[in-house]
């Protein structure tokens, strides 16, 4: 690879990270998960990186590659036993007037779309990042239909797991 095109890259990733690190978000429960995580999608887009045509946005490729791999990895550690987390507490940031209130929803929202299957969460985190449905079509390799169509009921399961 070129020092152009490796300085293009990182540039861009750098640009996108927050990207890698929502996705991160969705797939992972504990920091060291995460960081690895992050690590296996940045070495994936690297790889990639030379294929990139720019036929769509760097974000747009970016996604598609973080959610593939994420799901990847996802399924691959499925099929390995469960095991409890040692660090089951997150990091908090020291705030004079903390208000937990923001942070438990977000937990609770979180933990509510770890139970859907790897295209509902891919769905719902491109929803939540404010993608239009053919953007969300494109990235997800579904009709613009069908994503909406997902889109509503996945609403509706979520309605359901966070309030039983």
């Amino acid at each position: 690879m070129t020092k152009e095109l490796e300085h293009q890259f990182v540039s861009e990733l750098e640009i996108n990270q927050n990207i890698v690190h929502k996705v991160c978000s969705l797939y992972t429960d504990n920091r060291e998960a995460h960081n690895d995580l992050f690590q296996e999608i940045t070495i994936q887009l690297w790889k990639a990186y030379p294929k990139f045509r720019g036929d769509s946005k760097f974000s747009t490729w970016m996604y598609r590659v973080a959610l593939n791999t994420a799901i990847t990895l996802y399924r691959k550690s499925k099929k390995q036993p469960k095991t409890q987390a040692f660090d089951t507490v997150i990091y908090k940031v020291k705030a004079e007037q903390y208000d937990p209130t923001e942070e438990k929803q977000l937990n609770l929202m979180y933990s509510a779309i770890r139970e859907l299957g790897d295209i509902d969460k891919a769905l719902v985190f491109l929803y939540l990042e404010d993608k239009n449905y053919t953007e969300i079509a494109d990235t997800l390799g579904i009709s613009e239909v069908n994503a909406r169509v997902k889109m509503s009921r996945i609403k509706t399961k979520l309605r359901t797991i966070l309030n039983p």
